[in-house]
């Protein structure tokens, strides 16, 4: 990525709008630092964003230094139209704006794995060249593993893009923000553990008072123990087993729920949305916004 910003006049970086704060790799800023830098905050329709959160959260982004945010849904091409004219302001604004007969833009698509880098760029064709995908996109992370060819994604002004793979920061700073990162489906499931993630999906819910899980499933009532709602889940699924148990009196028939696959239904169902929208950082966002010099 930094042996190709030479060719590039903007960075265009690209986030998951559930965690506006949390998870952006400190790294981009120090190795991609002086050129201008604008963040996306993708996948707008799957956070909580009343005028207030946002509010607070362009306070926050305000005192690192990022002033220019746009939310998107690069599903349905939500607020994509203004990011060509954002990226062309900030290049002709920048005081390396000398470029003499070149009349394109080149901008680097960066960001941490699964956020919708492809997908902006897909998105950006499709609105400005009516074209469809050049890139390919996946709802795991880790499926553009190279920093890509340029892609064309505008006529009037002619804009290229790079499209690069996605980079977590080499370390987490808490084990949070680590969880947040996973529910949103930075880091493939397996090595945080389903469970797990389920288990703290549970509690986000539940402190949230995001209680949609409930009606979904059919549960009673809301509740805490995740083993409890596994179960259920499985059941309504049909994701049993029956299985054999010896016991002093002879063989006895057990249903036993399937545990791994209630835990992934329980994932997906909330990653596509269907229980509410919701604002990971809720916690970040109450803490006072940082004074940028």
């Amino acid at each position: 990525m930094q042996s190709s910003l030479k060719l590039v006049d903007c960075i265009i970086e690209v986030h998951d709008a559930r965690i506006p704060l949390s998870g952006r790799n400190p790294l981009f800023q120090e190795t991609l630092g002086l050129k201008p830098h604008m963040l996306v905050l993708n996948k707008m329709d799957l956070a909580d964003l009343k005028e207030q959160q946002v509010k607070k959260i362009i306070q926050h982004l305000e005192g690192e230094g990022l002033k220019n945010v746009v939310f998107t849904n690069c599903v349905r091409d939500e607020n994509i139209k203004q990011i060509i004219p954002m990226v062309r302001g900030l290049v002709e604004s920048s005081y390396r704006y000398h470029r003499g007969e070149s009349l394109e833009y080149c901008a680097m698509v960066i960001g941490i794995p699964n956020v919708g880098k492809s997908s902006l760029i897909n998105a950006l064709r499709r609105q400005h060249l009516r074209k469809g995908k050049a890139t390919r996109v996946g709802g795991e992370p880790g499926i553009t593993r190279a920093v890509m060819s340029r892609i064309q994604v505008c006529e009037r002004p002619l804009m290229f893009l790079l499209d690069t793979p996605g980079v977590l920061a080499p370390r987490i700073e808490s084990v949070e923000m680590g969880l947040k990162l996973a529910l949103c489906g930075t880091v493939l499931d397996h090595l945080v553990g389903e469970e797990t993630l389920a288990d703290y999906l549970l509690y986000t819910l539940n402190r949230h008072q995001l209680f949609g899980y409930v009606q979904h499933y059919g549960l009673a009532a809301a509740c805490d123990d995740i083993a409890g709602v596994l179960k259920q889940v499985a059941v309504r699924l049909g994701k049993t087993q029956k299985v054999k148990v010896l016991t002093g009196t002879g063989d006895v028939n057990v249903i036993q729920p399937n545990y791994p696959a209630a835990a992934r239904d329980f994932l997906r169902t909330f990653r596509s949305g269907l229980l509410g929208p919701v604002m990971l950082d809720r916690d970040v966002l109450q803490r006072p916004p940082l004074a940028h010099p």
